[in-house]
């Protein structure tokens, strides 16, 4: 404490749950505002991703499927995941066999992506989540 306020500085518990604990001379303000600053810098070097969603129905057509399916592609393409969902409705409910294999065929259309999460069916919801493929 003594050499601290000689030097006209903070002493500060660096490992306070070390026996004995560990302490060190340092100008506290300069070290908290580079702390700061590291903080910052770290946090605009981080890619945010979003999930980006896709309805599908049960029936389906190709002239319905390969637009949501491009679409798909370029929220891939852009390194967001995306869920792929289909929600039942009335006597749907009874061929959501049929919806798994709709999902399957828009996995299979998107080679850039891999499936993250298989196809399950949450209540009337039947979901899945697509993440981009890593590149090789």
């Amino acid at each position: 404490m003594e050499a601290a306020e000689a030097a006209n500085l903070d002493l500060v518990k660096i490992a306070p749950q070390a026996t004995p604990p560990v302490c060190k001379i340092l100008d506290y303000g300069k070290y908290r505002f580079e702390q700061q600053k590291r903080d910052k810098e770290n946090k605009k070097n981080q890619k945010v991703v979003e999930i980006k969603e896709v309805r599908l129905s049960l029936n389906i057509d190709t002239n319905d499927f390969n637009p949501k399916a491009n679409q798909a592609a370029k929220f891939l393409a852009a390194g967001h995941k995306v869920k792929v969902s289909i929600r039942f409705r009335g006597r749907e409910m009874a061929h959501s066999a049929l919806g798994a294999e709709v999902m399957k065929r828009f996995a299979a259309a998107l080679p850039q992506a891999n499936m993250d999460k298989n196809p399950i069916l949450e209540g009337r919801t039947m979901t899945m989540l697509l993440i981009p493929s890593p590149n090789k």
